[in-house]
């Protein structure tokens, strides 16, 4: 490849999991997103896929996504979604306002770390 950026749309490297359903095929595919932009997204795993195919894609926070396989490589392949997506919005976490990790817990000082020992109460060796 040639050092000139041939890509229109910017996208983000990330990690982070996504569900595949390949076209009435009802099994669902867990595989990894290496990059995504508004318009596609780069896959990566054991998911056996053909340029054309026509895929349902369901990411954290976007929802379910219709698009179609670009170009496949080894375990990787680009996806070009139908419609366009605001990739941000993958990036964000998923708790809700009332789930236990959002709660903001009280410092306890039961647990302590012990006092320094006083050196004169070392012993020589």
């Amino acid at each position: 490849m040639s050092g000139l950026e041939t890509r229109t749309v910017s996208r983000d490297s990330l990690f982070l999991l996504a569900n595949i359903r390949v076209e009435q095929d009802e099994e669902v595919h867990k595989v990894r997103v290496r990059n995504l932009s508004d318009g596609g997204m780069m896959g990566e795993g054991p998911l056996r896929v053909q340029r054309g195919n026509r895929l349902e894609i369901e990411m954290r926070n976007v929802g379910k996504i219709a698009g179609s396989v670009a170009w496949v490589q080894d375990n990787r392949f680009g996806i070009a979604f139908d419609e366009e997506i605001n990739s941000q919005h993958a990036r964000k976490p998923t708790v809700e306002d009332d789930a236990p990790e959002a709660q903001t817990l009280e410092r306890s000082w039961q647990h302590r770390a012990p006092k320094q020992p006083d050196p004169s109460s070392f012993r020589k060796i």
